[in-house]
Parts: structure tokens; C-alpha cells; sequence
């Protein structure tokens, strides 16, 4: 598909995806929401305002104004079909041969109001996050670290095959692309030690996720079904859910993490439509227990393969790519999950963030986690320029990317970087 606007060869933010964030500029400091294309971001508030929704039958004039939120939540809760409207509208908008020239390719005034080169513009968290719900559905990772700890035998617990296993995490400190954090303390219990002591976290790991934000959600006591949920998905982003290992260690029981990994989760700052991902399902890792009938999926195809990449930068700036892998490496679907966390009657709303939990290969090179990688700290990963590393040290800093398709046609639906510091502890 051709624009009329120049899009960069190999760019994440091709014509064929058109994510959706929160913007601000310096010369408009009111958040407001945007698409990424190419190495633009085209203002939707700006383009409202002159008329440029005045042809998409997908929305009402009133609803117009939805571009000049500071969140995606109300546009998000409009519902897929919507958003599959309004994405194609603007697909048509940006296209060489666009049946509305006259609303932006013939408008130099509007173009130059409205699309505004992204680095320019200051990236805010796309949702209002109310309730964040971290999946465990990457089984090589459960493997991996399970065999860590309790040798090959008994690497997965007997409910990893039967349940999308998940915990809730804190939704207070997802934090937008970009963002520096702070190394976390907390108690650890040192190795033979007769007590716990209050220290920095020595061993801070990365987790690299994929997160699905919510579009809509469904009444208190009604489960939502396997085969519907798909309804419910608003989009995807990359994700860092960082873990301090060792506060991990002594606080888990019997509860799960808590301070571990409650001092912050690093999301990509443009959220791709699920609709942009359609061409791109999969199978999963294949599952041989017998699934109960409210996780059992008509397709088989339900996973989105992406291509997932983390790099770590040193302080003195040295770049080492320390994992390359695929979103296929997950046992459960987008669907199962959102199946699973409602079964109980529990309601989802706008905005509720999933994370897919860490997603590894079986190869070395591909797991999503340092403690696979330096086998629990024991096998250092040797960094450009001569650095080891077993975790994350204080000023390093971690990008994940992430794209699906091909960056070679100019049709790659791309997420962008998830780029995240680590900073001394205060």
C-alpha cells in the first residue's frame, strides 16, 4: 500500500499499522492522541479540528472530540469494530490515492500543523491503567526457571498446563517508554544467613512481555467466553516487567511477588491495534492435557508472532543484543486469558493491562530473562567491549523492539522501542 506521505524504508510505523498514543509538543503541552507513521505523528485532535473526521462514517461528530482526550480509554471503549472503522479511514486519509485528498494530502497548512516529526513530540502512558494482571504463559521461561530451582522433573508446577497461571501486579507504576526507574530495596535473605537483611536489590532482571490493553468490559458475574474475547482486545505493546530476583526470593511465599516487582513495569509507547495484527496469528506452543470447555478456542491460530529483540546498553554506551525470539513461545492465547481471568466472574475494564508473562525460547540467545541466560547468576553474559553482566547494574539501560511481518516490503506493523534505565536506589 503506497502513501502520498514519506514513510522511511524498514520504519515499524508503516501504512499497515497506524498505532495509536498519547502525545505532547512544546508548542502544545496538552496531552492529546496521535498515530505513528513513519517518522511522524499525525495530531488527531489537530486533524478533528479541522474537519478531518468529517467523512468517517465510523463516528459522530460528537464523538470527535475523543482525539482531544489525554488517554486512549474512551476511544478504546468504543469497541473493535470502531476502531477497525477509524484505523482504515486514516489508512485511507494517508494513501496515494485517497478518495479525501482535500481533508489532508492537498492541506499544507493542516500537514504542517498536524504531523509533527515523533522526535518532537513527548510520548505519554496511552491508558489510564486501573488494574494490571501479570500471565505466566511463556513455558519455555517456566521451564527455564523452574529447572533453576527444582531440576528438569518438576520444572512446572501440575497446574502450568491446565490454568493460564497469573498474579495481580500494580497498576500505579507502569510507566510509558523512556521513563528512568530507580534500583529497588527490599529485605533479602543472603545465602546462609541466619537473618534477612534491608538492602538495594542485587540481582534486577528484566522481563520481556508483550501487554494487551483492554477495550471494553464485561458486567460483574458475567464471564466472558473463549470465543468472544477477541471482542475485548483493544491492542498490544511491549513490555518490561522488571523483577528484582533476590527481594523475590524471600518474599514469595506463600503469597507471590510484591516488592519485587511493584517498583515499576515499562510499556512501548504506541499501542497497535489488534486489527493490525490479524494477519499475523499463529499457533502457540502446543498443549497436551485436556482443556477445560471454557478454554477450549475454535481456532488454533490465536497467538501473534512477533519478533521480539532485547538489547542492553552500558553506561559507557556499548550496545550487545542479548536476546532474539519469537511471541510464538506462549503456551495460552490473548483469549484464554481474558477467558480464564473472568471465569470467576471477576469484571475487566477499559484500560486493564495483561501482561503475557516472560517470553523465551529453548535456544540459547533467546530466553527473555538474565537469570536464564547466566543460568541463576552462575555463567556471566559477556557485553561488547568487554563488560559481563549476570543482571542489570545501576545506569544500564534496556530496549526492547519488536515487529511483526517484514521490514523489507515497507509493510511491517512495528511497535516501536520499550526503552527503560536503571538508576542508583534513593
Amino acid at each position: 500500500m503506497a502513501s502520498w506521505f514519506k514513510i522511511p524504508a524498514k520504519s515499524h510505523f508503516s501504512l499497515a499499522n497506524l498505532p495509536f498514543g498519547i502525545i505532547s509538543t512544546k508548542a502544545s503541552q496538552t496531552p492529546r492522541v496521535a498515530v505513528a507513521i513513519g517518522d511522524h505523528a499525525l495530531d488527531l485532535a489537530a486533524l478533528a479540528r479541522h474537519g478531518g473526521f468529517s467523512k468517517c462514517t465510523a463516528l459522530q461528530a460528537s464523538q470527535h472530540d475523543v482525539f482531544s482526550d489525554s488517554s486512549l480509554n474512551r476511544f478504546a471503549a468504543l469497541g473493535r469494530s470502531t476502531h477497525r472503522e477509524v484505523r482504515k479511514y486514516l489508512r485511507d486519509l494517508l494513501s496515494a490515492d485517497t478518495a479525501h485528498a482535500d481533508l489532508l494530502k492537498d492541506n499544507a497548512e493542516l500537514q504542517r500543523e498536524a504531523l509533527i516529526p515523533r522526535d518532537q513530540v513527548e510520548n505519554h502512558l496511552p491508558m489510564a491503567v486501573g488494574d494490571y494482571t501479570d500471565f505466566f504463559a511463556g513455558r519455555n521461561h517456566a521451564h527455564n526457571v523452574g529447572t533453576l530451582f527444582r531440576g528438569p522433573e518438576n520444572a512446572l508446577n501440575p497446574n502450568y498446563n491446565h490454568i493460564p497461571v497469573a498474579y495481580h501486579g500494580r497498576a500505579s507504576s507502569v510507566v510509558v517508554s523512556g521513563t528512568p526507574l530507580h534500583r529497588p530495596k527490599g529485605q533479602v535473605m543472603p545465602p546462609g544467613a541466619a537473618a534477612p537483611v534491608f538492602k538495594p536489590a542485587g540481582r534486577l532482571d528484566i522481563e520481556l512481555e508483550l501487554g494487551m490493553f483492554i477495550a471494553k468490559g464485561n458486567p460483574l458475574g458475567h464471564p466472558v467466553g473463549v470465543n468472544e474475547a477477541d471482542e475485548y482486545i483493544f491492542g498490544y505493546v511491549l513490555m518490561n516487567d522488571w523483577s528484582a530476583r533476590d527481594i523475590q526470593a524471600w518474599e514469595y511465599v506463600p503469597l507471590g511477588p510484591f516488592n519485587a516487582k511493584n517498583f515499576g513495569t515499562s510499556i512501548s509507547a504506541w499501542v497497535v491495534l489488534a486489527d493490525a495484527l490479524e494477519p499475523f496469528k499463529t499457533a502457540g506452543l502446543p498443549n497436551e492435557v485436556a482443556l477445560q470447555d471454557y478454554l477450549k478456542e475454535n481456532k488454533k491460530e490465536n497467538i501473534v508472532d512477533i519478533n521480539l529483540e532485547v538489547s542492553l546498553i552500558t553506561p559507557s554506551g556499548d550496545t550487545t543484543v542479548v536476546t532474539r525470539t519469537s511471541s510464538q513461545n506462549l503456551l495460552w492465547s490473548w483469549p484464554q486469558m481474558v477467558a480464564h481471568h473472568t471465569v470467576s466472574g471477576c469484571n475487566l475494564r477499559t484500560g486493564d493491562l495483561l501482561g503475557s508473562g516472560t517470553i523465551s525460547g529453548s535456544e540459547p540467545g533467546t530466553q527473555g530473562s538474565l537469570l536464564e541466560q547466566s543460568k541463576g547468576g552462575k555463567t556471566p553474559i559477556r557485553l561488547q567491549g568487554g563488560e559481563e553482566r549476570n543482571f542489570v547494574n545501576d545506569n544500564d539501560t534496556i530496549v526492547i523492539t519488536g515487529y511483526a511481518g517484514s521490514l523489507e516490503d515497507g509493510t511491517a506493523v512495528g511497535f516501536g522501542e520499550c526503552v527503560g534505565k536503571i538508576l542508583p536506589a534513593v
